[in-house]
C-alpha cells in the first residue's frame, strides 16, 4: 500500500461521498433493512448514520482500514453493535450459510476484483427471503456515455485504486442468483455523466442457486 492509496485516496473518497445528496441516497437504499446486516466494503463508515433503527446488529468486511480515527468516531456514534472483519470480499466469508437478514453494498461492486465470487458469497450468507440492498455507480444505458466509460476506465482504475466505471451492476446481480425486486436508475446530481450513472435497488436470493 503506497502513500496515495493509504492516505490520499481514502480522504478523496470520504470527501466526495459524504455530502448530503449522497447521504439521502444511502438512507433511501438502507431503509428496508432489519435485524442482523452484513456490509460488504465498509470504507470510512459513511453508511453508519444512515441505517434505520430496525438494524439491530452490523457485521462489516473490507480489505483495508481506511482513516481509522474517522472510522472509530463514526462507530462510536452508531446505534447498533458492530463487528469488523479485515478481508477480501471475494474470499470465502467466515460465516455460516444463511447467517444474515440483510446484506449491503454501497459504491463497492465497482472495485472488487472478483466481483462474481463476492456476489456468490453474498448469496450464500443471506437467509432465504433476506434483502440485498445496493447503491452503486456503473455502466450507462446510453451507448455514447458507455463508450466514454470504456475509454476512461483504465485511467479510473489507477486514479481510484481499482474502481471500474463500466460494470453493469444489475446484470452482475441477476447473474449471481438474485431476483431484483426494485431497481432505480438515475444520475447522481452535480457529477460528470461517466461517473454519475447510479443503480439503487433491492434483490432477494433465488432458491437453489449454486447448488
Amino acid at each position: 500500500m503506497g502513500l496515495y492509496s493509504t492516505h490520499i485516496f481514502p480522504r478523496i473518497l470520504d470527501w466526495t461521498l459524504s455530502d448530503e445528496a449522497v447521504a439521502a441516497q444511502r438512507r433511501a437504499a438502507l431503509a428496508p433493512l432489519t435485524g442482523h446486516v452484513l456490509e460488504v466494503g465498509f470504507g470510512t463508515g459513511l453508511n453508519l448514520p444512515c441505517y434505520p433503527e430496525t438494524v439491530t446488529e452490523l457485521t462489516t468486511i473490507d480489505s483495508v482500514r481506511m482513516l481509522p480515527d474517522r472510522l472509530a468516531k463514526r462507530i462510536a456514534e452508531a446505534h447498533m453493535p458492530i463487528e469488523m472483519f479485515l478481508m477480501d470480499a471475494s474470499e470465502r466469508l467466515p460465516f455460516a450459510d444463511h447467517s444474515f437478514d440483510g446484506v449491503v453494498t454501497t459504491f463497492t461492486l465497482c472495485s472488487i476484483e472478483d466481483v462474481t465470487s463476492a456476489l456468490a458469497e453474498v448469496h450464500r450468507v443471506l437467509r432465504a427471503g433476506g434483502q440485498f440492498v445496493f447503491l452503486e455507480h456503473g455502466r450507462s444505458d446510453d451507448p455514447r456515455v458507455a463508450k466514454w466509460q470504456d475509454r476512461f476506465n483504465p485511467i479510473q482504475r489507477i486514479l481510484a485504486c481499482g474502481c471500474n466505471l463500466n460494470r453493469r451492476i444489475d446484470g452482475l446481480i441477476r447473474g449471481s442468483g438474485f431476483e431484483i425486486v426494485k431497481l432505480e436508475r438515475y444520475l447522481m446530481p452535480d457529477v460528470p455523466r461517466i461517473f454519475a450513472e447510479t443503480y439503487r435497488g433491492l434483490a432477494t436470493p433465488t432458491a437453489g442457486f449454486g447448488q
